[in-house]
């Protein structure tokens, strides 16, 4: 077994898998957990811009320079399945890494269309009414109609997590656990030899601190008048 993902990574991947489940859960207004429904979005922002830089400064495999996907690796991956066995990629293989450019535009972008949110009744997004109404309106059209695309994502994911392990014999799901891989997958030369783990908490704070002057310090007073 050789380390192929380092510790950031896989917490990045089962926090974001919560954050997403709660922001569902507390998303319905009359549940009276529309509040709690902003702060996990701000949350996933979080963990999208943490999982952002760490593709340019985490261990290898979790760059985005080694799996960014190209038309001729995902027409070579897929004329391989007709083959005894597919090629096989220590990281990401080229669909895998569609999905993952994938589920993190669509994510960051509702977690971003959140900001601006207005539902007229319960709660606003710190945002709300400080960009043009047009700009504004797509916006909220985004929000309230991306979770499902979201959610077919996800879907598509789970089926092909499941291919995997029960057609490829590929342990997957231990793998984004332990982030360890089988020799037959992974070779020696492939492995990394730690998570980078102070550097990944220096991230986190900066992250954090991103989060809050966005949220907090820099959002915008709207002021209100009634008639």
């Amino acid at each position: 077994m050789h380390l192929i993902w380092d510790l950031p990574l896989r917490l990045f991947h089962w926090l974001l898998v919560v954050s997403i489940a709660a922001s569902w859960y507390t998303s319905k207004q009359d549940n009276g957990l529309i509040a709690y429904h902003l702060l996990t979005g701000y949350f996933a922002l979080g963990l999208i811009v943490f999982r952002i830089l760490w593709g340019f400064f985490g261990t290898a495999h979790a760059k985005f320079s080694n799996f960014l996907p190209s038309l001729k690796k995902i027409t070579a991956y897929i004329q391989s399945f007709k083959q005894a066995e597919a090629l096989n990629y220590p990281g990401h293989n080229p669909l895998g890494s569609l999905m993952v450019f994938f589920m993190l535009a669509t994510i960051f972008l509702q977690a971003v269309s959140g900001l601006f949110m207005d539902d007229g009744i319960f709660t606003n997004g710190p945002y709300s009414g400080s960009i043009n109404s047009s700009v504004e309106a797509i916006l909220v059209i985004i929000h309230r109609n991306g979770f499902n695309v979201i959610l077919a994502a996800i879907a598509m994911h789970i089926l092909a997590v499941g291919y995997y392990v029960r057609v490829k014999k590929q342990a997957l799901i231990s793998a984004i656990i332990t982030g360890k891989k089988s020799a037959k997958i992974a070779e020696k030369k492939d492995s990394i030899s730690h998570s980078k783990i102070g550097l990944a908490i220096l991230i986190a704070v900066i992250v954090t601190g991103f989060i809050y002057w966005l949220v907090v310090i820099n959002a915008p007073v709207i002021e209100t008048y009634y008639y």
